[in-house]
């Protein structure tokens, strides 16, 4: 089964999928900032001007990078000071925090932030005498960051009729603040149904015959709701759409937007780096050259890393992590497309064993394969173990013994044209999704509360990774494309439903696919908030994968992933 995500038939820049060396547009680093600046006041006006131009232009007009990090400090202490003068009124920053996450850059301002809604939480009368569209963003910015805040503060929201008694039906802002806040819903909260479902029936009619800025708002929040849309995805479209509105008159948000560009210049450079060192790592591990009809994409591999892991300070992680996922793409079309059943049967036993012995009436590449899983897992055991004390081999191996045993179930199903009902094939398919493997090393290589029980806990496949692997497996089934370069043959839900419920048309399967992919993402969305056994950075780590899925699997006519590529393409 195709398990993490199909393949891009093409990179940008033309990359050769074969090709042996990372692309050009990956190697070439940008070039540092020149031009001098006699104050800070004067690169703030320089950069003031060029606010929405390429990167390129900008770096143009300075003679020392010394001047773009003295803005950068500057506006970030501007900012922060702003909101540490509105302690006394917390909801004056609401506007400020939702820009600041709006833009991806709050990890800059992480201590203010926590320490306003923390001060709104506690003091709940706060919420009396707002605004809808105030409720609504308090709503959503509190829960995002895990505070159980209940539905009821919406119980007078909705008439009898399922109506707003407010009666906003043309006031986009509100509409649009409402429904992002019911997409942290959770399981039982009806009211919040309610407001999501009315809030999308009247944006779907408002988005025409409205100012073109305007319906490109509705048509994005309908299309990527930015709790469940990656952030650099919501932070290209926010930037956006404060030009288009013509809102870059607030000074804080000038400061913000400053702040937001040196970043995303930051961030491109960090990028080609990462990049050009696995396209270093893939290449010298030389499985490629075993596995010729195996996936050999990198560039998307380690696309995966950097969702799930988007701390800046976290490249080490992302490198090491991008290793065990280029494995289970491989592992995957050695069940998928190499191996014949009993080769399986016999590798299987090897992983679970962790024995080489047993590779010796094995194909060459199976143990070509089996011995870079080895090496790779030895590796960040002993980085593990060197920096937090922690031996989780025993933890990682097993982890791949799961794995290939789901991907093994999968096969002789497939060799015995046995067809599961899907409660049995979701059961082994939320294995062979990956996530549970690869939310395991995430949680490994954060080095995070390592201890026994905790690790015992996550071997577990917990709620919070459960619900994220379900997603991926059900968005994959969901796709009617089959993997690009595999002669293998997938079964999906899909087809288990049909069976299962005869008489039911692909239509009927594919919305009772979407709904359960919504129950997930309303179980993902419990699991996140507190009291968890969890850190902040793990679960956001989990909701990081679910938001990265759709990337991977819109498809158009061809087959193709132009999303993934445009996306890809803007990040270099």
């Amino acid at each position: 089964m195709a398990l993490i995500a199909p393949t891009i038939t093409s990179l940008p820049c033309s990359v050769s999928k074969h090709s042996n060396n990372p692309p050009t547009f990956l190697i070439s680093k940008f070039h540092n900032a020149v031009a001098s600046s006699s104050s800070a006041k004067t690169a703030n006006r320089m950069l003031s001007s060029c606010v929405y131009s390429p990167v390129s232009s900008i770096l143009k007009k300075f003679d020392h990078k010394t001047s773009i990090e003295y803005s950068h400090k500057l506006n970030i202490k501007k900012v922060k000071n702003i909101l540490v003068s509105n302690r006394d009124d917390p909801f004056e920053n609401l506007e400020m925090i939702n820009a600041i996450q709006g833009l991806g850059i709050d990890l800059y301002f992480r201590h203010e932030i926590d320490q306003t809604l923390h001060m709104i939480y506690k003091e709940p009368t706060h919420f009396y005498g707002r605004n809808l569209r105030e409720v609504a963003l308090c709503f959503r910015l509190l829960r995002q960051e895990g505070y159980y805040v209940q539905e009821s503060i919406f119980k007078n929201v909705l008439d009898k009729k399922g109506g707003l008694e407010d009666n906003p039906k043309n006031d986009v802002k509100v509409l649009i603040e409402l429904y992002e806040a019911s997409e942290l819903r959770v399981e039982g909260e009806e009211t919040l149904d309610g407001v999501r479902d009315f809030t999308f029936n009247c944006l779907n009619e408002l988005c025409s015959g409205r100012k073109s800025h305007q319906e490109r708002e509705i048509m994005s929040s309908l299309a990527q709701p930015r709790h469940k849309t990656l952030r650099r995805l919501t932070s290209i479209r926010f930037m956006s759409m404060i030009k288009l509105a013509g809102q870059e008159d607030k000074e804080w948000l000038q400061s913000l937007l400053l702040v937001a560009e040196i970043d995303s210049i930051r961030s491109k450079s960090l990028i080609q780096e990462e990049m050009s060192r696995i396209f270093k790592w893939w290449r010298e591990l030389n499985l490629e050259k075993e596995l010729k009809k195996a996936r050999n994409q990198p560039l998307k591999w380690h696309t995966w890393s950097m969702e799930i892991l988007q701390d800046p300070t976290l490249t080490e992680q992302r490198l090491d992590l991008t290793k065990p996922i280029s494995l289970v793409y491989v592992i995957d079309d050695i069940f998928d497309v190499y191996g014949e059943l009993e080769e399986l049967i016999i590798f299987t036993q090897v992983v679970e064993r962790w024995d080489h012995k047993g590779l010796e009436t094995l194909p060459r590449y199976m143990k070509v394969c089996f011995e870079a899983l080895d090496m790779i897992t030895m590796e960040i055991s002993m980085k593990i173990c060197k920096s937090h004390g922690w031996n989780p081999t025993y933890s990682l191996r097993k982890s791949w013994a799961s794995l290939c045993k789901a991907f093994l179930i999968e096969a002789k199903w497939f060799h015995s044209g046995y067809l599961p009902n899907t409660e049995e094939y979701m059961k082994n398919g939320v294995v062979s999704s990956g996530v549970h493997l690869v939310m395991l090393h995430a949680y490994i290589l954060l080095g995070e509360e390592l201890t026994k029980e905790k690790v015992e806990l996550i071997e577990s496949n917990p709620g919070i990774v459960s619900s994220a692997a379900t997603i991926l497996r059900l968005w994959d089934d969901l796709g009617s494309a089959k993997d690009e370069n595999q002669d293998g043959t997938d079964g999906s839900y899909v087809e288990c439903y049909l069976n299962e419920y005869k008489g039911s048309t692909v239509d009927e399967a594919r919305t009772h696919v979407v709904q359960k992919i919504s129950k997930e993402w309303k179980r993902l969305n419990r699991e996140c908030l507190n009291p968890s056994p969890f850190s902040r950075s793990f679960s956001k780590a989990c909701l990081n994968i679910a938001r990265t899925v759709p990337l991977m699997y819109s498809y158009d006519d061809d087959q193709r992933l132009p999303g993934l590529e445009e996306y890809l393409k803007s990040l270099m």
